[in-house]
């Protein structure tokens, strides 16, 4: 099936992702591919589509479980010869009442956020398609933490030549200072979600560097976006978006028409490019 487009979507049986699966199974010509952790639940979500008359199909994916992610890698390489959409929507959050120790948040906040995400990203990106397109979906939290950490840490990540090693070190060290409990003073913002997001923009910004570098030429967009602040189990019930609108700036990413080459490597909210 090397002739049909295919997408993916991370951790979207409920919330942003559902929604994302939702916009994409109403736009995307081709196959869309929902994923879960949990199959039960991923099935139910694509139980839920089908009841609106849209026909998405779904995937076993936990992206904290690398033998996981290497069965999605195996299953697009054999029945599609690759990806042309992937969109790494999973992530978590602490409640701000959460009583859990800082430096477990962090810890656990950074699994998933950070180092999961870029597992999924070293195994699916050498897959994208010429004219794929990758969003990773960051938050409006990462340009607001970014301003309260130190000047030394903010020139590091605004750094156009970090590399994936040096900013994957960097978020090892918050995990570090966190459970050490000396986090603020050593430069970092109070904030293990903010700190993880950090992560994802700026590993959004090295990966765009690298596809210009070793795919030039092939039309591949990459960005990070910032879905705003949605009603979601994550969030809280009374945030101002509803998961669909939320959706709205990770969707247009993802169908930027061939010939575009902006944005690219950006942060993007409403559809706008955020300084970073």
């Amino acid at each position: 099936m090397s002739g049909v487009r295919v997408a993916v979507v991370t951790g979207s049986n409920k919330g942003i992702g559902l929604a994302i699966v939702r916009g994409l199974c109403q736009q995307f010509q081709g196959d869309v591919y929902l994923t879960a952790r949990n199959p039960k639940l991923g099935e139910e979500a694509v139980k839920t589509l089908n009841n609106e008359g849209l026909s998405p199909l779904f995937h076993q994916l936990d992206i904290n479980d690398p033998a996981s992610i290497r069965s999605l890698r195996d299953f697009l390489k054999e029945k599609y010869c690759g990806l042309d959409v992937l969109i790494n929507n999973a992530g978590i959050a602490f409640k701000v009442s959460d009583t859990t120790p800082f430096g477990t948040q962090a810890e656990v906040t950074l699994k998933t956020n950070y180092f999961a995400t870029r597992d999924v990203s070293n195994e699916l990106l050498p897959l994208i398609k010429p004219n794929g397109r990758v969003v990773n979906v960051s938050s409006m939290i990462s340009p607001s933490a970014l301003a309260r950490c130190s000047p030394e840490l903010q020139e590091k990540f605004r750094s156009d030549t970090i590399t994936e090693d040096e900013l994957t070190k960097l978020m090892e060290k918050f995990v570090e200072d966190a459970k050490e409990g000396v986090h603020q003073e050593r430069g970092w913002a109070n904030t293990a979600y903010g700190v993880s997001k950090i992560g994802v923009t700026v590993m959004s910004r090295i990966q765009a560097r690298q596809l210009k570098e070793t795919r030039k030429g092939e039309g591949i967009i990459l960005n990070a976006c910032c879905p705003g602040y949605v009603r979601t189990d994550m969030t809280n019930p009374n945030a101002p978006k509803s998961p669909d609108e939320g959706a709205v700036t990770p969707v247009y990413l993802a169908l930027l028409p061939v010939g575009v080459d902006s944005p690219y490597g950006e942060l993007v909210s409403e559809k706008k490019v955020v300084p970073w």
